[in-house]
């Protein structure tokens, strides 16, 4: 019996389904993907980060909003490769919630942040995914994210966006 084979995204590929550019582009890497399933990334956390001037120069720490966006934009693409295919200029990925989230133990130059993301459930354009971001095999934070996919000439974009 043969092994499952392995999809994974390059940065190059990464690009073409998030708009997200340096230095706010925080997905290096996807090592694996299941439509309609499950996505598996990481960030590289270098020092070179932007972000660790300010946070903090004494301890470099990533800032737990920031590995949240991490595992947003991962969450994003699986969605898009989810439907099979790539944003355009006209589309944009808004959050609607982030229940749970707790974050059990710093991230900083040096590590690698592998970000798991699952579909929890799809209904009516609203994406709500498990997400858990590890370093080293130890967990570093958890949530549930839900999303949804606009266009930007609608008009009915959510509350407070």
């Amino acid at each position: 019996m043969n092994a499952p084979e392995m999809k994974t995204l390059d940065i190059c590929q990464i690009k073409e389904y998030l708009p997200h550019r340096y230095p706010l582009l925080l997905v290096d890497r996807v090592l694996n993907w299941e439509a309609g399933k499950s996505i598996t990334a990481i960030k590289n956390v270098t020092v070179n980060e932007e972000f660790f001037n300010g946070h903090f120069p004494h301890k470099p720490v990533m800032p737990g909003v920031l590995m949240i966006e991490a595992m947003a934009q991962t969450a994003a693409l699986l969605s898009f490769l989810t439907m099979g295919v790539k944003p355009d200029d006209s589309s944009v990925v808004y959050f609607l919630g982030i229940d749970g989230a707790r974050f059990k133990r710093p991230v900083g130059p040096g590590d690698q942040l592998k970000m798991e993301v699952e579909i929890l459930r799809n209904a009516r354009g609203i994406w709500k995914y498990k997400a858990v971001g590890s370093v080293d095999g130890q967990v570093a934070l958890e949530a549930e994210l839900m999303c949804t996919m606009r266009s930007t000439a609608d008009s009915s974009q959510p509350a407070g966006q």
